[in-house]
């Protein structure tokens, strides 16, 4: 719990005792690897903290999956857009690996806001934060060629290219295996 805490404490000081009330309502969840926790038309129904485990949330066109966002301790997963609005989810969630969680209702989240300043004020930072990340990344996508998109993940995020499957890191940097396999073969890493 104080890694939680240390991690939920990264985005803005919230009054100590406030966020120790707010984490006293999170509980523990496990899920085996390959299992959908979110399909389109469902509503995500929890907060997820991961404690161990990968996950990737991935839209299907035509049978063939393309990834959104990996997920993997510390950090948040679920389908965001669809727990804050709670409205119908439009992508999967779905573990990779063996995947432990601390979750948290919807409606404990929104009375726990409600509830204390503070937390809320932490979770504006986070999604401020979130947003940020999701701006950099579509510029990524919309600016930069194949090579650059690869060299920026691997600066990034090197620790993927020994977690996840090449053809899910492929996707989610919107190009082929094939392609995906060279720039792994011919750029220093």
């Amino acid at each position: 719990m104080q890694e939680m805490k240390s991690y939920f404490l990264g985005f803005h000081q919230a009054d100590g005792d406030e966020l120790d009330h707010y984490l006293s309502h999170w509980k523990p969840f496990e899920l085996p690897k390959k299992t959908i926790m979110t399909a389109p038309g469902e509503t995500e129904r929890f907060m997820y903290y991961v404690i161990e485990g990968i996950q990737k949330s991935y839209y299907l066109n035509d049978g063939k999956q393309h990834v959104i966002a990996f997920a993997y301790a510390p950090s948040f997963s679920g389908i965001p857009e669809s727990f804050f609005t709670q409205t119908p989810s439009r992508y999967f969630l779905e573990t990779i690996t063996h995947s432990t969680f601390m979750r948290l209702p919807y409606e404990t989240h929104q009375r726990l806001l409600h509830e204390h300043r503070s937390i809320e004020t932490l979770f504006r930072k986070a999604t401020e934060r979130f947003l940020v990340g999701v701006i950099q990344r579509h510029h990524e996508l919309m600016a930069f060629d194949m090579e650059t998109r690869f060299r920026t993940f691997v600066a990034r995020s090197p620790h993927l290219l020994n977690m996840v499957a090449q053809k899910d890191l492929a996707s989610y940097l919107r190009m082929d295996s094939t392609n995906f396999s060279k720039l792994m073969n011919t750029i220093p890493i």
